[in-house]
């Protein structure tokens, strides 16, 4: 596996790809899987997943690819090298180290909704940065500006928060065609709401502002018309991989539920669900195992 990291307007992004063979071989169209972190983790946590991904799809014979993958990672509002306020990524009793976070509920919806929006703004300039490097062919590799590595595919997967905001960029970015929320939901309130009952925080101000309820109830994935068979639902069309810990208690599949079920993602689109018995909130080997392969089904494959 081949690391670079460039930074986009101050943005710092990992790139991770597969080694091609110097066999001369004209250059794939690229597609690039934007692999989204979880809340308190930061990107270098997720490096283990981008490799295991790519292990896989160079297990089924990337060679035979009609086009390379390549798995973006960044670190997300607020986290890592981006942490402003750490008291931030608290909830209201979490047992972290710090204490309560009575903004939790502004907090954790603006970072996922934040970092669905770095995922457009990725796409609108990633593809016009050059990445520097001292190797030579490693340069001609990575090559944006003249349009040398087409990209034909913008993908989107994330684990935890990285799964709500996976959820928001389907429902947002018309260029994203394909997404895999890991351990995510797209309902906040069906979330959000009975972890408040739990923390005994009601859904009202200061907890919950007025402006916050009205902008998850106009903007919320689970808001959209998701049901509807014409060009109104942002997801008709699209690929979608639910994965879910059948024991998940933090973000419980039932939760997301009653959404997923009744997404249409019409006939040119897919939708597959895999709720895994006995895990709880984790990503766990045989997750990465499924991303992998609809990756490989649905993109990467030579049809």
């Amino acid at each position: 596996m081949d690391k670079q990291t460039l930074t986009v307007a101050g943005l710092p992004v990992n790139i991770f790809s597969l080694k091609p063979a110097a066999d001369g071989t004209p250059p794939k169209p690229v597609a690039i899987l934007f692999l989204l972190h979880g809340r308190t983790s930061r990107a270098d946590h997720v490096e283990l997943v981008a490799k295991a991904v790519l292990d896989e799809v160079h297990a089924r014979g990337a060679e035979h690819a009609g086009k390379d993958l390549w798995v973006v990672t960044f670190d997300h509002r607020n986290h890592g090298a981006r942490v402003v306020d750490g008291a931030a990524n608290r909830a209201w009793d979490d047992g972290l180290v710090g204490g309560r976070n009575d903004r939790h509920a502004i907090d954790m919806y603006a970072i996922q909704t934040g970092t669905a929006q770095d995922v457009s703004f990725l796409i609108d300039f990633l593809p016009a940065y050059r990445m520097h490097s001292h190797n030579a062919y490693e340069c001609i590799l990575y090559l944006f500006p003249g349009a040398e590595r087409v990209v034909s595919d913008w993908l989107v997967g994330g684990i935890s928060l990285g799964g709500h905001s996976t959820w928001i960029t389907l429902k947002n970015e018309p260029r994203v065609k394909l997404g895999i929320p890991i351990i995510g939901c797209p309902d906040y309130l069906a979330l959000i709401t009975p972890r408040a009952e739990q923390s005994k925080v009601p859904i009202a101000p200061p907890y919950f502002p007025k402006s916050l309820l009205e902008y998850v109830a106009a903007h919320d994935p689970a808001a959209a018309p998701h049901t509807a068979a014409d060009a109104a639902n942002p997801f008709r069309g699209k690929k979608v991989l639910v994965l879910c810990g059948g024991a998940d208690t933090l973000v419980p599949w039932a939760a997301s539920r009653p959404f997923v079920d009744a997404l249409d993602v019409g006939p040119g689109g897919v939708k597959e669900v895999v709720v895994e018995d006995g895990v709880g909130h984790a990503c766990s080997p045989a997750m990465v195992a499924a991303a992998a392969r609809f990756l490989w089904e649905n993109v990467l494959e030579r049809k």
